[in-house]
């Protein structure tokens, strides 16, 4: 009889830990959850964020040219608003970092990203003014293309850039061969071709879509030269990074606007008629959609961040169809879908292979489980049924 009294004890204390051991996984599982859930939320936000700062920094250049007819100005302009990377990414440090640093100690310690030495003048020129040029030349070439091609095209032809990044990574870094990626980058070309053939190949198109892709070229060498020389940033870096060549930008590239103003290039009458609202509003919109590309990535993931750039297109393309005389006929439209496809592609990440036939495979065991069964009630009936209660009742009985 005492042993038939202790005996139900250990089966409690089974029972106990089971249900502390589910209630643990249940609270990890919730965790999980709400973690995903806060950063599909803050996915969304960012690439609503993305899509509008982009879209409308472009529509807002295109109608900054009618009045201010000066890429190269506003592209320097721009640029120097760099220099607030730095500052906004310190005071995110103290607002959100337990141990805060002083502004002094957080520059030293972002600048052992650029060597043991720091920040040196050497340092200065060969690993900061190589991208300060790459990154004037991305940003002067787009805006150039926005004077000759609508915006919904630059837009889209943009895009390309992430097949050039793919193709200059897989020869330069001898990144692994995905042979989905080369799709995306023949889909691109042929978005590009499609595009230049939509308008009857006329000489302002043509040379639009050359200046689309030279400056998509730009930004793919601007990152895989990144990768190569500097490595990957940690968001202080990386943020230091962006305010040198806001400095870069100020010493050495301040003389080409002044140059361009007085061979009368690019010039203007009096200071009195820049629409300097116009280019403060496009520096500050800019300014957000690299501020949102560069760290969006602390609070989502980075394949939502990259959507936001693609879904610019078709908020481009509303806009011209109600402000400008675009004629969306077939081919254009082919193209926008090619290239939009191709882009898409390249967001499938390296591993993605693995995952289908993961899957499939989980749905092919699936299937083979649910079979027999399936088929033991159908042929059996009713007497199936009994003959499975019975070692319940059995068990129940002992």
């Amino acid at each position: 009889d005492e042993r038939s009294r202790e005996s139900p004890a250990p089966a409690e204390a089974q029972m106990q830990a089971g249900a502390e051991g589910g209630g643990r996984v249940n609270r990890c599982c919730w965790k999980c959850s709400v973690t995903q859930l806060k950063k599909i939320f803050w996915g969304v936000a960012v690439v609503l964020g993305v899509c509008s700062s982009w879209s409308g920094s472009t529509q807002l250049a295109k109608l900054t040219f009618k009045k201010f007819d000066a890429p190269f100005t506003l592209t320097w302009f721009a640029t120097n608003w760099n220099f607030l990377f730095f500052p906004l990414y310190y005071l995110g440090h103290v607002f959100k970092s337990a141990e805060k640093q002083s502004p002094k100690q957080r520059y030293r310690e972002c600048c052992r990203f650029f060597g043991d030495n720091g920040l040196t003048l050497k340092v200065f020129f060969t690993k900061a003014a190589p991208f300060g040029v790459l990154w004037t030349l991305t940003n002067y070439l787009y805006l150039h293309a926005i004077k000759k091609i609508n915006t919904t095209d630059v837009s889209v032809l943009f895009c390309c850039n992430k097949a050039f990044v793919f193709l200059l990574s897989w020869i330069v870094l001898r990144d692994r061969f995905m042979g989905v990626r080369i799709v995306a980058a023949i889909f691109a070309i042929a978005g590009i071709v499609m595009m230049t053939y939509a308008d009857g190949f006329h000489s302002h198109s043509v040379i639009g879509i050359a200046l689309v892709v030279g400056s998509a070229s730009m930004s793919a060498l601007y990152k895989v030269l990144f990768k190569l020389l500097l490595g990957s940033a940690k968001f202080g870096e990386a943020a230091l990074f962006l305010s040198v060549l806001a400095v870069f930008n100020v010493l050495f590239v301040t003389c080409i606007p002044v140059i361009l103003y007085f061979t009368k290039v690019e010039y203007w009458s009096s200071f009195d008629i820049v629409p300097w609202g116009n280019l403060c509003g496009f520096s500050i919109l800019l300014l957000t959609f690299n501020i949102l590309l560069n760290f969006g990535i602390a609070i989502t993931y980075p394949t939502l961040i990259s959507l936001g750039i693609v879904l610019s297109v078709p908020v481009n393309a509303v806009v011209d169809h109600y402000t400008s005389e675009i004629v969306f006929n077939s081919v254009r439209v082919i193209a926008i879908i090619i290239i939009g496809l191709g882009f898409l592609l390249l967001l499938l990440p390296e591993e993605w292979d693995v995952w289908v036939i993961k899957l499939l495979t989980r749905l092919k065991v699936r299937k083979k489980e649910e079979m027999p069964e399936g088929n033991g009630d159908i042929a059996s009936g009713l007497p199936n049924k009994s003959r499975r209660t019975r070692p319940s009742m059995s068990s129940f009985a002992h």
